[in-house]
């Protein structure tokens, strides 16, 4: 892209915004922080604004854009001036000397051995009231570098003072430089500190608030910090200012690109007379082929095909669109991907005020604003909040009332709503074949609700008929894959059918889900019980729970170790501090986890059963599994034990 004055331009350009904008600025390494950041490319900020024009009138100079040549000085070059003036001031060249002009009167110089009580020298420094003859070093601002913040006071030099900045009590007064504040926000953004040079921008669009250029560089800082909407105002408020500006209606069109709103992206990016950004004119092709397809798929309830296809348009570049995050959503439902839909649910909420840009922009028909409130009621639904899901869905209907697909979805959650209510009423009364068909009634309206599959299932659990509470839980469970409940009911169903191979499996995913459940625990015991009988074996001394058991003898430890399950042996000291201390920690990991066999061993008083594992240090905790050991630690955390207590409890 050329610059207005063929020179190289230090603008912020037209960045790329795909893949979740993490593209949006170059990588690179934080040393300090060891993190690694986006680093805005610094080059296309820019770093001048349109050069004042000075004027030969005594009274009526002004400092800003010149409206013949709008764009003729937006170089990426500071102007070459003496020193800037203070708003309302203008230089009069009459008489070929520097006299100051205050809101049109002129004072004349004062003399050359005293300077003016806090005036600012052409130099940029700033005098102390003069005492005749006397030579001092002058005090000047700092701009922030080395050692000095910036307005602190040093002493020689000018330092790279911001020219014409004045500081009193109250800190920096009116008589800051806004070329000065751009160019320390520049400063800050080129280290990706966008929050400060967001600061800078604001101070300096408050001095000079017709200046387009500050509007363009604080929609960089936006950017960075991720505020697409705040940015796009920004970008529309310097078209304002300068309804030629070329690189405002770029960056706006990548933006509106960005987040969906393809049509006024086009506007943008293809603004008359200028020939379009060739990246942002291919991302915007991209975008409208793919959300073509993707329509043209979900008309059709390919969900698979709109799943890629919107997935494309994302990575194509609208990958801020809260719209086509709610298709995505949409899709993942009827898919029955439960937990993905969930996600892609939530990513919506960070973008979809941006639907205020455009409230007539419309997605397969719909009023994106209503077709976002049209899939948040679907999934609500899904998760079995039917109030949210009937709020959700009313509101989609007030926004879009003639919308044939809002009216059939807002009738059917009505519907569900009611039959789940009814069906609840009859299951607290005990009438479990009556709640059977209410919940039955909500299903062939909602085929792929797993909550009320998981309800129905729960009936035909007390009415007996646990075969068909176990298809029931395996419909909710291809539904929704991680519904623990569902996984609950169908463990009990299948061990009420003595089914306990599939009663373990079941239990064993719960153990490892609810950790710190006893009664799970306890029926997963239980079970493998159970199943390890059905197989033939031999299960004695068997017991669920109870304390720390203490072994002193060779024969009885061995006895203990080789019972059915896990046992875990602690090897202790009672002289030992350390012991102690982990000794009350294993006995909390008795009463947690229960179906696992806890003895302890004080080497004292078990001195052969010490020798016969080698055992020298203490504590040292060994877990054994039918009489052979599988894990042994010497001195662990309380951390390390309990996640090995964890696994061997599975």
């Amino acid at each position: 892209m050329s610059s207005f004055s063929g020179k190289p331009t230090s603008e912020l350009g037209i960045e790329t915004l795909s893949n979740g904008l993490r593209n949006l600025f170059p990588i690179y390494k934080d040393e300090k922080n060891g993190v690694t950041l986006n680093k805005p490319d610094f080059r296309e900020l820019e770093a001048a604004s349109p050069t004042t024009t000075t004027t030969s009138s005594s009274s009526s100079g002004s400092v800003g854009p010149n409206p013949r040549k709008p764009h003729s000085t937006r170089s990426g070059e500071l102007s070459v001036e003496s020193s800037p003036l203070r708003p309302g001031h203008t230089r009069s060249r009459s008489c070929g000397s520097h006299h100051l002009i205050f809101s049109g009167s002129v004072s004349s110089p004062p003399p050359a051995t005293v300077a003016p009580t806090g005036n600012i020298c052409p130099s940029g420094r700033i005098s102390k009231t003069g005492l005749p003859g006397r030579v001092s070093k002058p005090e000047v601002l700092g701009s922030g570098s080395g050692r000095y913040g910036h307005g602190s006071i040093m002493r020689g030099g000018d330092g790279g003072a911001p020219r014409g900045l004045i500081v009193g009590g109250g800190g920096v007064r009116s008589g800051v430089d806004p070329e000065e504040l751009k160019r320390l926000g520049n400063d800050c953004y080129k280290n990706a500190q966008f929050s400060e040079a967001l600061s800078l921008y604001d101070r300096a669009i408050a001095i000079s608030p017709a200046n387009a250029a500050y509007r363009f560089n604080r929609a960089a800082a936006l950017m960075g910090l991720r505020r697409l909407l705040e940015a796009v105002r920004e970008c529309e408020a310097a078209i304002r200012l300068d309804p030629a500006y070329v690189k405002a209606h770029h960056r706006l069109g990548s933006l509106l690109l960005s987040l969906g709103q393809v049509e006024s992206a086009r506007e943008h990016i293809c603004f008359p007379g200028h020939q379009p950004d060739p990246v942002e004119m291919h991302k915007l092709q991209l975008v409208e082929k793919h959300l073509g397809k993707c329509g043209e798929a979900r008309r059709i309830g390919d969900w698979r095909g709109t799943l890629s296809e919107v997935d494309a348009a994302i990575a194509a570049g609208a990958d801020a669109s809260p719209q086509l995050f709610a298709c995505r959503a949409e899709a993942l439902l009827k898919l029955h991907q439960l937990d993905d839909a969930f996600s892609a649910q939530s990513n919506i909420r960070m973008f979809e005020a941006s639907v205020s840009l455009s409230p007539s922009l419309k997605i397969f028909g719909m009023l994106v604003e209503a077709y976002l409130f049209f899939v948040r009621a679907q999934v609500e639904l899904a998760k079995g909040r039917y109030d949210s899901a009937l709020t959700a869905i009313e509101k989609a209907g007030k926004i879009d009332p003639h919308n044939a697909e809002t009216s059939k979805l807002l009738n059917t959650v009505r519907l569900v709503c009611r039959a789940r209510a009814r069906g609840n009423d009859l299951f607290k009364s005990e009438r479990f074949t009556e709640a059977c068909s209410a919940y039955g009634e909500g299903l062939r309206l909602d085929p792929s609700n797993s909550v009320l599959c998981c309800n129905r299932a729960a009936c035909w659990f007390k009415l007996g008929q646990w075969e068909r509470s176990v298809d029931d839980c395996n419909q909710a469970l291809r539904i929704q894959p991680n519904y623990l409940k569902a996984l609950l009911r169908r463990a009990l169903s299948n061990s009420k059918l003595e089914r306990w191979s599939e009663a373990v499996r079941d239990y064993e995913v719960l153990r490892r889900e609810l950790p710190d459940d006893n009664e799970v625990a306890e029926s997963l015991f239980h079970a493998q019980v159970a199943l390890k009988k059905s197989l033939g074996e031999d299960v004695y001394n068997v017991k669920f729970g109870g304390d720390v058991e203490s072994v002193s003898g060779l024969e009885q430890f061995r006895a203990a170790i080789s019972s059915s399950g896990a046992s875990v042996v602690h090897f202790r000291s009672g002289t030992n501090l350390q012991c102690k201390h982990i000794s009350l920690f294993v006995d909390a990991l008795c009463s947690r986890y229960p179906s696992i066999n806890f003895l302890q061993v004080d080497i004292e008083e078990g001195h052969a059963i010490a020798h016969a594992e080698n055992v020298r240090i203490v504590p040292t905790f060994k877990i054994y599994k039918k009489g052979s050991r599988v894990k042994e630690m010497i001195c662990p955390s309380p951390e390390v034990l309990e996640s090995s207590v964890r696994h061997y409890s599975i």
